[in-house]
């Protein structure tokens, strides 16, 4: 029975027979055992193990047909994919077509043999993949920790030069509070001796005056009034030589430290709007529909100016005659204390502007601006008579004025009005890149000019 059970499976004819199908009474190996039971066709079927049958030797005996318990599952129908009997070929079989199990299990068992190598296959495939992804596995968490040291060294840095900026912030303002000290130490030291001499000249001179004789007063008066002349000649300052106004401005750039860039700045400097000018060619006129514009130039108490920017500027722009006319400026924080503010006008006339610092008016402000009508482009010819650029005619005109005898009326060289250089025929203008003065040609005026224009 052992041999029996040993024996090779029916399908595969590779692996050793662990289990029989009870409907097809075939014997089976692992592989074909769990494929058996995973085909459509066949899944209905009973398969059992060897090792688990009672009697091993059971395993070669004939397989009886489930609806005719008394017959053997010899034959196989090729329409229904399973075992039959003869009485089955009989019955409901009858006309389906049936073979002898023997001679079909060749075939079906090397069809199941190509899927079998099919599925090893992917077995194959399945186990590189899954080598594969533990192996990424392995890489992912190399990767991470390589960048966590990264981070580490980072951050270590960066708090390393966070450290160093605040100590050297710290130095920063230590050397300015001692600063700010010594300058009030010095002003005490020097008011305080001013304070004793005035306090002795007063004393002396009181004292002259309520005890001394006429003829004492008289003698001590010189050189009295000479002291106390000199003492009040000696300037000083009604004010502390310096203030508090220490701020720190956690925003500002401070450029590196070890390498990474730092924010956070001590400002001792604040911005004094009466201080602050403005500049710029176009400052107090413009041209309708074209961008102009001027400079802001921030200082501080002193009149020094700042090199840093983020203050509150405030510019308004409205028309003087239309109050319901107003113009919406751009400003620029340059970052170096210094601000663009642009605009561009669309209607002409007198503006008033007004530019604020922190609330408060600058140097300047408010002033006026006058915005020309737009640049009037030239309806002439740049010539150098009308004689030339109409090619002779007499009718042809030029608003230089000049005429020329003969019965021509306009220009030519030498002639009558004539100015002695190029012209246009429009206005009389003498330079080239230039605003047209005259406005837009009535009819009269464009039919004289319109042979000079044309030509």
């Amino acid at each position: 029975s052992r041999g029996r059970a040993a024996a090779g499976c029916d399908l595969c004819a590779d692996g050793a027979a662990a289990g029989r199908c009870l409907t097809c009474g075939l014997r089976l190996c692992r592989f074909c055992c769990r494929a058996h039971r995973r085909q459509k066709k066949t899944a209905s079927h009973a398969v059992t193990e060897l090792e688990n049958t009672k009697d091993c030797s059971q395993a070669g005996k004939p397989l009886l047909c489930p609806s005719h318990p008394t017959e053997e599952l010899q034959l196989f129908c090729e329409q229904c994919d399973q075992p039959v009997c003869r009485d089955c070929v009989l019955g409901r079989h009858r006309q389906h077509p049936c073979d002898f199990a023997a001679n079909v299990i060749h075939r079906h068992g090397d069809a199941l043999r190509e899927l079998l190598q099919s599925s090893q296959q992917h077995l194959d495939t399945l186990e590189d993949v899954l080598s594969q992804v533990d192996e990424m596995g392995g890489a992912v968490r190399s990767r991470a920790e390589a960048v966590a040291a990264e981070i580490c060294l980072f951050a270590g840095g960066y708090v390393k030069a966070i450290e160093e900026h605040r100590d050297r912030l710290l130095k920063q303002l230590e050397d300015l509070k001692v600063q700010k000290e010594n300058l009030l130490h010095l002003q005490k030291a020097q008011l305080q001796q001013l304070l004793l001499d005035m306090r002795t000249g007063v004393e002396f001179t009181e004292h002259l005056l309520m005890s001394g004789s006429d003829v004492e007063i008289l003698v001590s008066k010189g050189v009295v009034s000479s002291r106390l002349t000199q003492l009040n000649s000696i300037a000083y300052s009604t004010h502390p030589s310096v203030d508090d106004r220490i701020h720190f401005s956690p925003h500002e750039r401070a450029g590196q430290c070890c390498g990474y860039e730092v924010f956070g700045a001590i400002i001792n400097k604040v911005v004094d709007p009466t201080r602050c000018t403005l500049h710029g060619e176009d400052l107090h006129s413009a041209r309708q529909n074209q961008l102009s514009g001027f400079t802001l130039l921030c200082r501080d108490t002193v009149g020094e100016r700042l090199a840093r920017g983020g203050e509150a500027v405030r510019v308004t722009i409205t028309h003087k005659d239309k109050r319901d006319c107003a113009v919406k400026p751009t400003v620029c924080d340059n970052g170096d204390g210094t601000y663009c503010i642009s605009y561009s006008p669309e209607e002409p006339g007198l503006y008033a502007v007004c530019v604020c610092v922190k609330g408060q008016h600058v140097q300047g402000s408010p002033f006026t601006v006058m915005v020309k009508p737009k640049f009037r482009e030239h309806q002439g010819v740049f010539h150098c008579c009308t004689f030339c650029s109409s090619g002779g005619q007499k009718a042809a005109r030029c608003a230089c004025g000049g005429t020329m005898p003969g019965g021509y009326q306009g220009c030519g060289h030498g002639h009558k009005g004539h100015p002695g250089c190029h012209h246009w025929s429009c206005c009389g203008q003498v330079k080239e890149s230039s605003e047209c003065l005259c406005g837009p040609p009535s009819d009269a005026s464009q039919r004289s000019l319109l042979r000079t224009v044309a030509l």
